[in-house]
């Protein structure tokens, strides 16, 4: 059963479809999608848990969210499988880095709920005591992506609730299986019924369902730009706050004083983390000439050692990407690269043999590609580095702006100077020096530009999740105001 409403397991009531294991190739199992009808029963779940859910004192909702941090550990080892089941990503990475991620995550929410405040009382007018109230807002309606399911439900999930609202997340219907988990653990640790609610479907009609119903406040959509875009149109016909996390393009730049063993290692795992599909991975390594030789040649070494295989065997390195489909969408970014003048240094290829029914594809790295090319400004969402030369800091700072997307950067240097100015001038939601691709919990996550607005992760989230109310005490017992004089006079 893949929808969960109202605190049960239930099915839809659409179309019924194939899972496929995208490390094999097989069918793995049976899902039936939600409708619009399911939609709304979940909605109005969402709906009724919400005045009881928002109301309670912050000490009781973090309780609820400690409980179900213990929940997740206890289950953490069967998030992992289904993880790696359904997107063919590592177990190691599934087990080293998604869920862990996740267990902290709601750690660090079950502590925030107990932080939202606003501004201390205080007299800003005369006559009158100010103070801002920071109230939930409803229901929320959230869409999630399918390369990091288990994290992006918890992200997603988390500060909706954490804050007093009550939701309904849509996961890719590729990967429903850990937000489902994630949802009966909320219901183990106490959650009331109806304040996490699931529905698998597709985003035509599940998605388009959650965003238009007129008892959702707000929508949160992780996934890309184009949908992005339709989110907003369906939102704006009531006014519906949105938050967007969406595509990247990250640059990497690589200055003539860093580290080049540093370097190089992340850049290989900037690159092919979780297949290269996220959203802040290295896409665009920017070296300044002196080095480039000398990095080009050791990533390309350092890729050929990957092993690509077995998502569950814990040798592995690198899993499948998600299908067949996307995996042939990688191939041909990379061929028509090769066609119009690039070359390959590693990868480039799918693997035979025994990984031949998968969708596999092998870290690549690409050189000699224009920065106008499609390879160096769309999102690729694989495995594949490109790398190009630059000469002066100025240059590496615009090329790597030149792209419609902001979400990510890094900058390796020993500079002071160069990494306070990269951190400065890059244009993007998060600037890593020295490093790339870790994340926190307390710090947030959102991007500039075509990569969206909002805020994922920390506190900074809360503000996405709640409405600010001013309230004014007036304490000034005479009738007639002066400052009403501006309107009327006393005769």
């Amino acid at each position: 059963m893949h929808q969960f409403i109202d605190g049960k397991y239930r099915e839809g009531r659409g179309e019924e479809a194939k899972q496929i294991n995208p490390a094999t190739g097989e069918v793995a199992g049976t899902i039936r999608y939600a409708t619009a009808e399911d939609v709304g029963e979940a909605v109005a779940a969402a709906k009724r848990a919400f005045s009881a859910w928002s109301r309670l004192a912050p000490v009781e909702r973090s309780t609820g969210l400690l409980k179900l941090a213990a929940e997740l550990e206890r289950r953490a080892d069967q998030l992992a499988e289904v993880e790696t089941a359904e997107t063919g990503k590592s177990i190691r990475l599934a087990s080293g880095f998604d869920v862990p991620g996740s267990i902290d995550n709601t750690a660090f929410f079950a502590g925030a709920a107990r932080q939202l405040q606003g501004l201390a009382a205080g007299e800003y007018g005369a006559g009158g005591t100010s103070m801002v109230r920071r109230e939930a807002i409803g229901v929320v309606g959230s869409i999630a992506p399918w390369n990091y399911p288990l994290q992006m439900a918890a992200w997603k999930i988390l500060p909706a609730i954490a804050a007093g609202n009550t939701i309904v997340l849509k996961p890719s219907e590729l990967t429903p299986g850990t937000s489902l988990l994630f949802a009966a653990a909320a219901r183990d640790a106490g959650i009331p019924d109806g304040v996490v609610n699931i529905v698998t479907g597709t985003g035509p009609e599940v998605g388009e369902a959650l965003v238009a119903h007129p008892d959702v406040a707000m929508t949160s959509f992780t996934g890309s730009t184009v949908v992005g875009r339709r989110i907003m149109e369906l939102a704006s016909r009531s006014a519906k706050r949105v938050h967007l996390e969406l595509g990247g393009k990250a640059p990497f730049l690589v200055f003539d004083d860093a580290d080049l063993e540093a370097a190089a290692h992340g850049a290989v795992a900037g690159a092919i983390i979780n297949g290269g599909q996220d959203c802040t991975a290295a896409t665009r390594a920017y070296v300044q000439r002196p080095l480039f030789d000398a990095f080009t040649a050791r990533v390309a070494e350092l890729m050929d050692q990957v092993i690509v295989g077995d998502p569950c065997d814990t040798n592995t390195d690198l899993g499948s990407l998600i299908t067949h489909v996307h995996r042939d969408r990688v191939a041909g970014f990379v061929e028509r690269a090769r066609a119009a003048g690039a070359r390959i240094l590693a990868g480039g290829s799918a693997p035979g043999g025994s990984l031949a029914g998968g969708a596999y594809y092998r870290p690549t790295l690409v050189v000699g590609a224009a920065q106008e090319s499609e390879i160096v400004q769309e999102e690729v969402f694989g495995p594949v580095l490109t790398v190009l030369p630059f000469d002066s800091d100025d240059e590496a700072i615009a090329l790597a702006n030149d792209t419609a997307y902001g979400l990510a950067a890094s900058a390796w240097t020993r500079d002071l100077d160069r990494s306070l100015r990269a951190s400065a001038e890059l244009q993007a939601g998060c600037v890593w020096i020295n490093e790339h691709i870790p994340i926190v919990s307390e710090m947030p996550h959102g991007g500039y530009k075509a990569s969206g607005f909002g805020k994922d992760m920390s506190a900074y989230s809360f503000e996405e999740y709640t409405n600010i109310k001013h309230v004014m005490l007036g304490r000034d017992r005479t009738a007639h105001k002066e400052w009403q004089d501006t309107i009327f006079r006393l005769r």
